[in-house]
């Protein structure tokens, strides 16, 4: 501290040290009654070295509410305003463009498609040229197309097929009747009989439609119990032997224990009725015909002429023999396996085939398993049935 600065405090010669504190920028003298007035002169001749190093205060107006104004606008020269008009118009005219184009390609091949459709009453083959999603709609659309002549083929075939398996026996009957009309035939108990064979041929192929339409729109009731199938396998052995023994040909069933299996006993029935009837028909004078059980299933097996692998995969389709003649020397409707296909799916089980040309078919039906508890099993009589003509005269 200077001398001038000694006098303005009033502060002595002799030497007073002083220390600046950080935490409050105060003071703190040697001698405790100076102290505070020490610090106040201190802090005020502190200031007054510093004073020309600091700038001036500067005022800082916010606004004036007297004296508001406007803001002012802007003002653009001709020039520029016409340069920005342009600019926008040609922006507005590029966005139109682009649009139009975009639209253009992607309603153009929808438009296709729907000119298609309308002016053939279906959607005939597109060709896929794009790979997002228009070109899966073009791809979605051709297999429909495919999938609509199948079907439309289908039902062509099935229509004729149907025509011509009732056509058969009600050309006998109605022949048969005119001729007993007009004195050619006597009616006697011959005549009455094939009357009668052809009367139930009819009935078993009107009996086939109805449960193949059942099956297909799902309305095929089931009573599912746990039944033999060994003890099935002998029923239906039973009910065919006639027949069989008509075409010189042995039905072979070996013994076995109880093999239980989730069923409807009559659609069971009517499924081994039905394969039994198909290998009768197609195995030779002095061939077998064996049947077992499997685990969950049965297999009905032939010695006759087999199935070459080409017709393999036709053997369950509706009406389909492998005589391409249709001839009835064979016997059957055509229908006898794709019901059963169906009545086997419909117990949420399945039928296929094997087969070596000569050496005779193997038919596997799986159906679900069961405890094999004896209880649930459900005796013919509890619920009315109708086996006449079913497994006797299997398709």
């Amino acid at each position: 501290m200077n001398s001038s600065s000694r006098r303005r405090c009033g502060a002595s010669r002799s030497r007073i040290r002083i220390w600046f504190s950080p935490d409050d920028f105060g003071l703190t003298a040697a001698a405790p009654p100076a102290g505070q007035r020490l610090r106040e002169c201190a802090f005020q001749t502190r200031q007054a070295q510093l004073r020309p190093y600091v700038a001036p205060a500067a005022l800082l107006f916010v606004t004036d509410p007297a004296s508001a104004a406007p803001p002012p606008a802007f003002d653009l020269s001709p020039a520029n305003a016409a340069r920005i008009v342009a600019v926008t118009a040609a922006v507005l005219a590029a966005a139109v463009l682009i649009t139009i184009v975009a639209g253009r390609r992607l309603v153009r091949p929808l438009t296709r498609l729907t000119e298609a459709a309308a002016h053939t009453g279906g959607f005939p083959v597109v060709a896929v040229d794009r790979r997002d999603e228009i070109g899966h709609l073009a791809a979605a659309l051709n297999d429909l197309d495919a999938r609509r002549i199948a079907v439309k083929r289908r039902r062509r075939e099935m229509v004729g097929d149907v025509a011509h398996e009732l056509r058969t026996p009600l050309t006998n009957i109605r022949s048969w009747l005119e001729a007993a009309q007009d004195g050619l035939a006597l009616i006697d108990r011959t005549l009455v009989d094939l009357l009668l064979e052809e009367a139930v041929l009819l009935q078993r192929v009107i009996d086939d439609l109805r449960d193949l339409a059942a099956a297909d729109a799902g309305d095929l009731r089931l009573h599912m119990v746990a039944c033999d199938m060994h003890e099935v396998l002998r029923q239906v052995a039973d009910s065919h032997r006639g027949t069989a023994a008509h075409a010189g040909v042995t039905l072979s069933l070996p013994d076995g224990p109880p093999a239980y299996v989730a069923a409807d006993p009559d659609r069971l029935r009517q499924i081994i009725g039905n394969l039994v009837s198909n290998a009768i028909r197609h195995t030779p004078p002095g061939g077998v015909v064996t049947l077992r059980p499997v685990p969950h299933g049965a297999e009905v097996a032939d010695t006759g002429t087999g199935i070459a692998p080409k017709d393999l995969p036709r053997v369950f389709d509706r009406f389909w023999r492998a005589d391409a003649s249709r001839s009835r020397t064979t016997g059957g409707s055509g229908l006898g396996l794709a019901i059963a296909r169906k009545l086997a799916q419909a117990h949420a089980g399945d039928l296929r085939v094997s087969s070596t040309p000569g050496a005779g078919a193997v038919f596997t039906l799986t159906l679900p398993p069961t405890d094999g508890s004896r209880r649930m099993l459900v005796a013919p009589a509890e619920r009315p049935t109708n086996h006449r003509g079913r497994n006797k005269q299997a398709p």
